[in-house]
């Protein structure tokens, strides 16, 4: 039979429910050739520097309205025309000049998995309801404990991102190190207190105080001029939290940090963990890629005497968001971080089976987040994760030699990773005022749109902030940056002075 039109037409005018128009195979076909032609167009179009804005601006109240206003208008829309809406919307991953978050440009291949996993919706709670999914996963998690030279007995879970990821490798320490089943016995009257970067990712704090710890739970440690934690402080701030009545049980590092790209010195805060009986959790959520890169894998040395990490598929990885990998030095962990009754979906047996993943998670329903990755490695290989790695960590060194040679500009630290931070600094902006000037610029620059960039803030100072998560930007792209951002620059200083007259 000839396939049906997805166009406007509503069921009520065709004479089919509902549930017949939803299900339909064959609009199904039509729909997914229109949209998987469109995105190959896209592509094609954006990796080659097609001129339209890399960051689409629009004020986020006006944006909401639109929608707003037609999700209320009864009149339908097509499924061409609501794709093509979104696309004219949204920021640009794949664009060669978008320099801004820790997202990857996913390759696309793993799109296609996220498609066939989204429809078979297979749960991943049991292993009734996603067998493939949850062996794939399994797979996967014990591939990458290997190439991270973990040794045997590793194992993990994979998770909806690094927050979730970060938090589950800290109920663990919890587990192991606070002394008492808090799962059933609470942390009432437990002073625990975990050491962490000071340049650590906001989701530790967080965790920290969503597993009951609070502020006084979190130790800040020093960093250097590189922003890496200080060894040789670490037996000074431990004895001064236990002098003050708390329960160390962890100490957090960065692999790499998330506003500098930082690798903290992981041998050494290895060797202080293990001396003093505490959990060593290392969140590469970031930087654990740099493992499959010859040229930067020293980073990481000392990673696979964690007792947990983390690492992000979407990150360094070139998948779509979201899929992390949490995993344990010693895969018993599993068992025992989470113990709760469910018996209509785990019911109680005294040899836990591995195959049942619900137990080892927090998340009961998730997607079969292993598929992507298994995809990508057995379609295109594992030397993409070396290739993508040591070009953009390449990328991010030559630019700093770049700035290096500018008068105008400031490096902030060295690159370790692929985020380099930086700022203008023109004679004729004071000092005292380098930092709004940036964020001023910056502001502009995103709005005109032929890049997108972000800031942060480093000791007390607004600085800009580029993460080269694209392959495909080089170094002239870098340079036309730089003429934009002096471009923006004259034209925030003519903007002051004006205001001054």
């Amino acid at each position: 039979m000839p396939p049906k039109s997805p166009g406007n037409d509503h069921p009520e005018a065709t004479g089919t429910s509902l549930l017949q128009q939803a299900f339909d195979s064959e609009v199904f076909r039509q729909q997914g050739h229109q949209l998987v032609d469109r995105l190959a167009d896209y592509l094609h179009q954006v990796l080659r520097r097609a001129d339209f804005p890399v960051m689409p601006w629009r004020e986020p109240a006006e944006l909401r309205q639109e929608w707003q206003q037609l999700l209320a208008d009864p009149l339908p829309i097509s499924f061409v025309e609501l794709t093509e809406k979104l696309l004219q919307q949204s920021i640009h991953l794949h664009h060669p000049r978008c320099c801004g978050h820790q997202v990857a440009p996913p390759a696309p291949i793993t799109a296609l998995a996220e498609l066939f996993s989204a429809l078979l919706n297979n749960s991943m709670a049991v292993y009734e309801v996603g067998p493939a999914g949850t062996v794939i996963e399994k797979a996967v998690l014990g591939w990458l404990a290997q190439r991270l030279g973990m040794a045997p007995g590793a194992d993990g879970i994979l998770t909806s991102g690094g927050s979730l990821g970060n938090l589950t490798g800290l109920l663990a320490a919890r587990r192991e190190r606070g002394g008492r089943d808090v799962w059933e016995e609470s942390t009432c009257g437990l002073p625990m207190a975990v050491m962490v970067s000071a340049e650590s990712h906001y989701s530790v704090a967080r965790a920290l105080k969503i597993m009951g710890l609070g502020s006084q739970g979190l130790i800040k440690l020093p960093v250097n001029e590189r922003l890496q934690v200080r060894p040789e402080l670490l037996e000074t701030m431990l004895l001064a939290a236990r002098a003050k009545g708390r329960q160390v049980i962890a100490i957090v590092a960065n692999a790499c940090s998330t506003s500098t790209g930082a690798y903290d010195p992981l041998p050494e805060i290895g060797e202080f963990a293990k001396k003093n009986g505490l959990w060593f959790h290392v969140d590469a959520a970031h930087g654990g890629a740099a493992s499959f890169s010859p040229n930067y894998r020293h980073l990481l040395q000392g990673l696979e005497e964690a007792d947990s990490l983390v690492i992000d598929f979407h990150k360094m990885m070139l998948c779509p968001a979201l899929a992390t990998a949490v995993l344990f030095r010693d895969g018993t962990v599993l068992k025992r971080i989470f113990s709760q009754k469910a018996s209509y979906l785990l019911p109680e047996q005294q040899q836990v089976p591995w195959q049942d993943i619900a137990r080892n998670t927090i998340e009961c329903t998730k997607k079969m987040m292993g598929l992507k990755v298994m995809m990508l490695l057995k379609t295109v290989g594992e030397g993409i994760f070396s290739e993508y790695v040591t070009r953009v960590y390449d990328l991010s060194r030559d630019f700093a030699t770049v700035l290096q040679g500018e008068s105008d500009f400031r490096l902030a630290v060295e690159p370790q990773a692929n985020i380099v931070c930086f700022r203008h600094q023109p004679d004729q902006v004071p000092a005292g005022q380098w930092g709004e000037y940036n964020a001023r610029l910056r502001r502009q620059l995103v709005a005109h749109g032929r890049f997108y960039i972000v800031q942060t803030t480093i000791a007390g100072e607004i600085y800009l902030r580029l993460t080269l998560m694209n392959p495909f930007t080089n170094l002239n792209d870098l340079q036309e940056l730089l003429a934009e951002i002096r471009h923006f620059g004259r034209l925030v200083c003519r903007q002051e002075n004006q205001g001054k007259k």
